[in-house]
């Protein structure tokens, strides 16, 4: 799923988070990709971490990290709990930044080298995508593809 923000969505987030300067910086970037948050994922990566390539199959670097940390994402009450909270309430700056530090401490007990602006771009992500919808459909099954949609 290439998910992707609108510009006025992208505007808001600037307007929630203007002293966070890594989020501004992700924020940035962006716009520069007109939203795309994947595209957007993997320029701040290459800036991090240099140009690797981890094309295994048709996943993109972001969907690869998001397998990575999922169950931790997933299994972690607290953080699931901040995602599903901020959703009913948009406009807390204070349970954004939150979910940002958690998941930059999730990814660094995982190893992967995460930092503010990378972690802006995987919690729009999810967001936008849904905190549901990475939990219960992104698990992969073994060719690799996305789980199976399992309506309840």
């Amino acid at each position: 799923m290439n998910a992707q923000l609108t510009p006025v969505e992208i505007q808001e987030f600037q307007q929630l988070l203007p002293n966070d300067t890594p989020a501004q910086q992700a924020l940035t970037t962006l716009q520069q990709h007109n939203g795309n948050l994947e595209s957007t994922f993997d320029e701040l990566w290459q800036e991090k971490v240099g140009k690797t390539d981890y094309s295994k199959g048709k996943k993109s670097l972001l969907q690869l990290t998001l397998n990575e940390i999922r169950a931790e994402i997933c299994g972690d009450d607290g953080l699931q709990g901040k995602i599903k909270e901020y959703t009913k309430n948009p406009g807390s700056a204070s349970l954004l930044n939150s979910i940002i530090g958690s998941l930059v401490a999730v990814a660094a007990v995982n190893g992967i080298p995460m930092d503010g602006a990378i972690a802006t771009i995987v919690v729009l992500y999810i967001l936008k995508i849904g905190i549901n919808v990475l939990c219960k459909y992104t698990e992969p099954d073994s060719e690799g593809e996305q789980g199976k949609n399992n309506n309840s």
